[in-house]
């Protein structure tokens, strides 16, 4: 059995200013996303200068829609008890599904704005989304979030304020598949032009895949427990619409002409 490290959730306090390990892992995602999105720009007809225009709505996308999906689908009862819950980002409690959909929403703008293809654009943008993933993933182990289900393998560790058992560090499951091996995954697919569509479902497919996986170690969300099943959660439920919808696409994009 590890121990549990002792990290100070805040990174940097400065009287009453205090900056979270919480946030600096936003930052430290969408810089990577900025320098790596910068290099490849030119093959879908955009400036380094517009790569930055992409990020600040992305950023509003994850941001926003990070937050409200997680009010909606994990914490509405909390957001019904107090309205100004949702605001405080730098608790914790961000969903990937709504991050999502507001990085969609934001690309779709983005890609009327320039004259470009959704999914041209999509394929340009996925494969610098995983640094982000799994630098939050981090980020909600040292927030003490997101606590496995109890383990007797030798790399379990109690959680802070679930009790003394030992469980699996699911954040840091999520934040190799999500992150690291997700990333490595497209960003080699990627180096070759690709047919349209490609890219975008494959992220799909692999991000709920692993998100999927790893939810049968993750412990369920205590305020919403077991969806179905006694074992549905609502992290599968929320990541077998995208396998489908991965998977419907990379079918679709073998109907697309080859760059």
């Amino acid at each position: 059995m590890l121990t549990y490290p002792s990290i100070d959730p805040v990174a940097i306090s400065i009287g009453p200013f205090q900056v979270h390990w919480y946030g600096l892992m936003y930052v430290i995602g969408f810089l990577a996303a900025w320098w790596l999105g910068r290099r490849r720009a030119e093959r879908i007809g955009l400036t380094r200068d517009d790569v930055g225009d992409l990020l600040f709505y992305g950023a509003l996308g994850v941001v926003l829609g990070g937050r409200l999906g997680y009010a909606l689908f994990y914490g509405m009862e909390q957001w019904l008890l107090d309205p100004l819950w949702v605001l405080r980002v730098w608790d914790g409690g961000m969903s990937f599904h709504g991050g999502l959909l507001g990085v969609l929403l934001a690309a779709w703008w983005f890609a009327r704005r320039k004259q470009l293809a959704f999914f041209t654009l999509t394929d340009f943008v996925a494969p610098l989304v995983p640094i982000g993933l799994g630098a939050g993933r981090i980020g909600n182990f040292i927030n003490h979030e997101l606590p496995g289900r109890v383990t007797d393998l030798p790399w379990g560790m109690p959680f802070p304020g679930v009790g003394p058992e030992p469980r699996h560090p699911s954040s840091l499951y999520e934040a190799v598949l999500e992150g690291l091996v997700l990333f490595v995954v497209l960003w080699w697919v990627s180096a070759k032009p690709r047919r349209r569509g490609l890219v975008s479902g494959l992220f799909l497919v692999l991000y709920g895949f692993f998100r999927f996986a790893v939810e049968f170690v993750r412990r369920p969300d205590p305020q919403l427990g077991f969806i179905a099943f006694d074992w549905l959660t609502m992290g599968m439920l929320l990541s077998l619409p995208m396998i489908l919808a991965g998977a419907g696409l990379m079918v679709w994009s073998r109907r697309q002409p080859t760059p």
